[in-house]
């Protein structure tokens, strides 16, 4: 810590928090012309655009708290953290809570959309009054015990004296924060890809072939979720290395790598709202936004009776599979 420079630490999680949370507010409030705006009342009501909102909702929240936090930090250096004095880490237990529960909202969020995309392919109904549950109860459990079990029954984590406590106080929080991480690295590239075969089945299925036009839908889909994908490995994986740094090397820790990871956290973490904005907002074509990148395939599909929210569009369905009802209300492109 004699190396960590708090005050340009503070300063590259200013920047990039602010930057999170234009982010998020594009992300969430309609913009553009009023067309635009009627656009965005009609997505509103779907579901995918349902579990998308609520993902930069929290991910607006974390943004703000990492905002006070490194702005409180920098205006006023005396609250930072200090040996034998737990009213200092008051407010650092306090903005640790609210931006550890909102980010590990964010990570609920990102699994749910993987997994209600399937589930929308499937032609299967959505449990959202189950996402919210997870989403918004599992992290306050989570976050409530990793850090109980840090700052209770005194505040002073930072000060521990014996590697034992810093086992029992610390490691428990860690398991909390990067669990979820990892359950979301692992199973949402499964979903995705899980959702790509189903997304060639429904293209190719109506028509009886799969020819360059019916790819170009599929490998545009596939690029979409290999998108979403990167960008929660590049916000994420750094806190992952990180943490088995930390706990593989305690005793001879490479403190110049280290505080670089730090470094890196305090931008991409942050940083995940607008790219978030980036990945999960339906993708433009000809300028127009909102509009499917595959409605310039509608025309040489000659497709005009049905309506895909994932593709832009959908073939007419051969009548022993036929197209799930559900799937008309999922606008995620």
């Amino acid at each position: 810590m004699d190396e960590f420079n708090t005050e340009s630490y503070n300063t590259v999680c200013l920047v990039s928090s602010t930057i999170g949370i234009l982010g998020s507010i594009y992300q969430i409030f309609p913009h553009g012309t009023s067309k635009h705006h009627d656009r965005f009342q009609n997505l509103t009501s779907t579901r995918g655009r349902h579990i998308i909102i609520w993902l930069a909702v929290a991910d607006l929240l974390a943004s703000f708290g990492v905002l006070v936090r490194s702005s409180l930090w920098l205006q006023y250096k005396s609250i930072m953290p200090l040996p034998d004095d737990e009213t200092s880490v008051l407010f650092c237990s306090i903005s640790s809570a609210w931006t550890q529960y909102f980010y590990t909202a964010t990570w609920f969020w990102t699994l749910f959309y993987a997994i209600d995309t399937l589930r929308t392919i499937k032609g299967r109904d959505p449990y959202p009054v189950l996402y919210h549950s997870i989403a918004w109860g599992v992290p306050a459990a989570t976050t409530g015990i990793g850090l109980s079990i840090l700052y209770i029954p005194n505040a002073t984590c930072h000060n521990l004296k014996t590697v034992t406590s810093a086992f029992f106080r610390i490691l428990p929080n860690y398991f909390a924060t990067y669990l979820p991480i990892a359950m979301v690295m692992i199973v949402n590239p499964i979903l995705y890809v899980l959702a790509g075969r189903e997304v060639e089945m429904t293209v190719a299925l109506p028509l009886a072939q799969f020819t360059s036009k019916e790819r170009r839908v599929v490998d545009a889909l596939k690029l979409k979720f290999f998108l979403i994908n990167a960008v929660f490995y590049v916000c994420w994986l750094p806190n992952l290395i990180n943490g088995v740094m930390i706990w593989t090397m305690w005793f001879n820790m490479p403190v110049k790598i280290i505080i670089s990871i730090w470094y890196i956290m305090a931008l991409m973490n942050p940083m995940q709202a607008l790219l978030n904005a980036l990945v999960y907002r339906r993708w433009n074509t000809n300028g127009r936004k909102y509009d499917p990148i595959f409605s310039s395939i509608q025309k040489e599909l000659h497709i005009h009776d049905e309506q895909s929210p994932l593709l832009g569009s959908e073939p007419p369905r051969l009548q022993l599979s036929p197209l799930p009802p559900n799937i008309y209300n999922y606008a995620t492109m």
